[in-house]
C-alpha cells in the first residue's frame, strides 16, 4: 500500500513569534522531497511540527500507511517514531559520552524494531564501515562526517518507512557534503524508503531530489516538479545559482 505525508495549511510557531504561514505540501511513496530553503525561512521549524516537536497553532499533518490514515497533529515524537517516521535532526544530536554503538542503539527502542536489532545494526555497519571499526570509541570525539554517519544509522535502527533529514550538510567540509547526500539516495533506494530532507545546498540537494519546495520567509513560494523545473525557475536562478 502507498504511503505518504501530507501537510496542509499549517501555520506554527514560538510563543508569539510565528514562523510557519499556511504550508502545505505532500510527500507521496518512495519519493525524495528536498525543502530549499537559507536559514530561518522554516524549514526545520516544518521537521518539527511533522515529528511532534512543534504543535502547530493550525492546519493538519496526516500520515497515510497501509491504507490507514492518522492525524499527527498533537501525537508525542515517540508515538510518531513508532508508526515508521524517524529524524536525523541537524546538528546530529549524538550523546557524546557515549559510543557509537551505544548511540546507535538507542534508535532502535520502537516495537517494530527491536526484534530485527541485529540485522538492522549489521546493515549500519555494511554501510558505514568505519562505524563498526570505531564501535567503542565516543561519538563525540568522531569527526563531524563520521557523526553524521552515526546520526544516520541512528535513524535507520529504528526500521522507519520515512525518512526526515534536517539540514545534513551543515557543518561539513564539501567533499563530506558530496558523500553523505549520495549516502542517503543510497540508503533510500536500498530500503525504500520515503525521504524528505531540509537543505540550503541547492546543487548538492537538486542531485538527489525528484522534487523541492522552496520555503521564503516561512512560506512555500514554488514547488519544483523536476530538475529541470528547478533550474530554471527565475528565484532559484537569483538566490541559489547567481544567475
Amino acid at each position: 500500500m502507498a504511503n505518504s505525508i501530507t501537510v496542509a495549511g499549517v501555520d506554527a510557531g514560538y510563543g508569539s513569534v510565528r514562523v510557519l504561514h499556511d504550508v502545505s505540501l505532500r510527500v507521496e511513496d518512495g519519493e525524495t522531497v528536498v525543502l530549499l530553503g537559507s536559514n530561518g525561512n522554516g524549514k526545520s521549524t516544518l521537521i518539527k511540527c511533522i515529528t511532534g516537536i512543534v504543535t502547530p497553532s493550525r492546519g493538519t499533518i496526516s500520515l497515510e500507511t497501509d491504507g490507514a490514515r492518522t492525524d499527527l497533529v498533537g501525537m508525542t515524537p515517540e508515538a510518531i517514531v513508532d508508526l515508521g517516521i524517524a529524524l536525523v535532526p541537524e546538528g546530529r544530536r549524538l550523546f557524546p559520552a557515549l559510543s557509537v554503538e551505544e548511540n546507535l542503539m538507542l534508535g532502535a527502542f520502537r516495537p517494530a524494531a527491536r526484534a530485527r536489532i541485529a540485522d538492522n545494526l549489521a546493515f549500519v555497519y555494511n554501510t558505514f564501515p568505519v562505524l563498526r571499526e570505531r564501535r567503542r570509541q565516543q561519538a563525540g570525539s568522531m569527526s563531524g562526517g563520521e557523526q553524521q554517519m552515526v546520526a544516520l544509522g541512528r535513524a535507520l535502527m529504528s526500521a522507519p518507512r520515512f525518512l526526515l533529514i534536517d539540514e545534513p550538510s551543515v557543518g561539513l567540509a564539501p567533499i563530506l557534503v558530496t558523500r553523505v547526500i549520495a549516502k542517503i539516495k543510497e540508503l533510500k533506494e536500498h530500503k525504500g524508503l520515503t525521504v524528505l530532507m531540509a537543505e540550503q545546498n541547492f546543487n548538492q540537494a537538486i542531485k538527489i531530489a525528484d522534487r523541492a519546495y522552496v520555503m521564503v520567509h516561512g512560506r512555500i513560494e514554488f514547488e519544483g516538479k523536476s530538475a529541470a523545473e528547478l533550474h530554471d525557475n527565475p528565484m532559484i536562478k537569483r538566490y541559489y545559482l547567481g544567475v
